[in-house]
């Protein structure tokens, strides 16, 4: 079993941010070379491969040079990658050391409500997890996170995160890069609230309190006066971009002003590469992205405030440099077949993002507690298609995450989808007053006991009580 290592800090120098937010960030003063989390290594027992996690605390440096309270699975931060493949049986073994409770999470895989991670499965510090399912989905950039009751922030804000890939075996997946840490390369990022001491912060107190900081991270490590450079030994590279941030929003692009590349939105391949001048990730958003080395380019992150306080800036984050000596093959001109759907059949629904002084609310409830999720419960059926109008009733930025099921986005705002987003998604913007209309179809799984959830990814929401249950049932 090999088990991920402690993402190790670089000292550099701090270059803080002012609470408001403004101005820009410092320009780099200092190249370090990129941090790659580990790639877990499995064990095979019958037929199942499987996965061996440790939740546990430890310290870490958010902030270069200052020590602060962490968490992290199989480490002190963040956690290894997981790599598996469509058709797999798996099984992950996650023990709690935290001393509190806690869930994981599989964001974005299809599988059943009792594996899916979240709250009605929470367990205890000291005790073992260890759900089962068959991997069953096109590649995609996933993630693991915690997912208990009110602890999301909490626990995400100390380092509980990790990339979860899944890969295929398509022609697509067989002409990109896939050879992880070499050419096939994650990239986390978070931006976190911090007090100059390293107390990180995750709720609306901590938030609002004088003299906090917001560092950016990639792969774990302060990237505030650093940029992190990668030497490219094979000519055509894959970036894997999560948002792992509570709630600030990331725009990826180039400091040249060049184009990138895409090739997936959260739940799989676009129908052909796309060129796009910058991504804008929500919390909780992944996309993919090639990158040709002998352009030597420069990836920019520009942080924008998405709660009530958060960064902001542009940091050069990674520098890639060419050391190849190859000639890839021309990118295929068809990634993906996606049909869109015809959804004048399709069951309509109507979600309704609220708030009520501090506390938020989906249809006029706050899912605080499991009884009032099963009350506000989305109930629908295996093989239900349904189209669903998400109303955003506040002023505030939210970021819609649905579990179980891809959706395809069919308007923003009353403008029909295009472009990156005609691709399958399990996230979505949703700003302040605004609508975005959202199809589904559901398959394969049915429990009348385990629910799936709905929710802003907006982790302080969440906690809030954006979040209420979806039970997918036979009949």
């Amino acid at each position: 079993m090999g088990g991920g290592t402690a993402l190790a800090g670089v000292t550099s120098a701090l270059s803080l941010i002012s609470l408001s937010g403004g101005g820009t960030a410092a320009a780099a003063t200092a190249t370090t070379a990129l941090t790659i989390p580990p790639l877990l290594s499995a064990t095979t027992t019958d037929g199942v491969d499987v996965y061996t996690l440790d939740m546990q605390t430890g310290t870490h440096e958010v902030i270069s040079g200052v020590t602060s309270s962490s968490a992290g699975f199989n480490g002190s931060y963040l956690g290894p990658t997981i790599k598996v493949a469509n058709g797999d049986s798996v099984r992950m073994d996650v023990t709690n050391n935290l001393g509190a409770d806690t869930t994981v999470h599989w964001h974005g895989a299809h599988v059943p409500a009792k594996v899916d991670g979240g709250p009605q499965v929470a367990f205890a510090s000291g005790e073992t997890w260890s759900p089962a399912f068959t991997i069953n989905q096109e590649a995609a950039t996933l993630w693991y996170h915690p997912h208990a009751l009110g602890t999301t922030a909490k626990q995400v804000s100390q380092g509980l995160a990790g990339m979860l890939i899944v890969d295929d075996d398509s022609d697509t997946s067989a002409a990109l890069p896939s050879e992880y840490g070499v050419d096939d390369i994650p990239i986390i990022l978070q931006c976190l609230a911090s007090s100059a001491a390293g107390d990180v912060k995750y709720d609306v107190t901590g938030y609002r309190s004088s003299g906090l900081v917001f560092p950016v991270l990639v792969n774990g490590v302060n990237a505030d006066s650093t940029t992190f450079t990668f030497a490219a030994t094979k000519r055509r590279i894959r970036l894997r971009f999560l948002n792992a941030s509570l709630s600030d929003i990331i725009t990826i692009q180039r400091s040249d002003g060049a184009t990138l590349t895409q090739v997936a939105t959260e739940q799989g391949y676009l129908t052909s590469a796309t060129e796009v001048s910058t991504i804008r990730l929500v919390a909780g958003s992944r996309a993919e992205v090639v990158i040709d080395a002998a352009d030597a380019p420069t990836i920019q992150a520009v942080i924008t405030t998405g709660w009530i306080a958060g960064g902001s800036g542009t940091y050069p984050i990674l520098s890639i440099t060419d050391n190849s000596s190859d000639t890839p093959a021309d990118l295929p001109s068809t990634l993906n077949t996606i049909t869109r759907y015809d959804t004048s059949g399709f069951t309509a629904r109507t979600i309704t993002l609220g708030q009520s002084g501090a506390t938020m609310l989906i249809n006029g409830v706050a899912g605080t507690t499991e009884a009032a999720m099963e009350a506000n419960m989305i109930m629908t059926t295996v093989g239900a298609k349904e189209i669903w109008t998400i109303k955003n009733s506040t002023q505030l930025e939210h970021s819609f995450h649905l579990h179980d099921v891809p959706f395809q986005v069919i308007s923003i705002n009353g403008t029909a989808a295009s472009g990156v987003d005609l691709g399958w998604k399990d996230t979505v913007e949703v700003i302040g007053t605004g609508t975005v209309v959202i199809a589904m179809e559901f398959t394969d799984y049915a429990d009348d006991t385990y629910m799936y959830m709905l929710h802003c990814h907006l982790a302080q929401h969440e906690d809030e009580g954006m979040m209420a249950g979806l039970m997918v049932t036979e009949s």
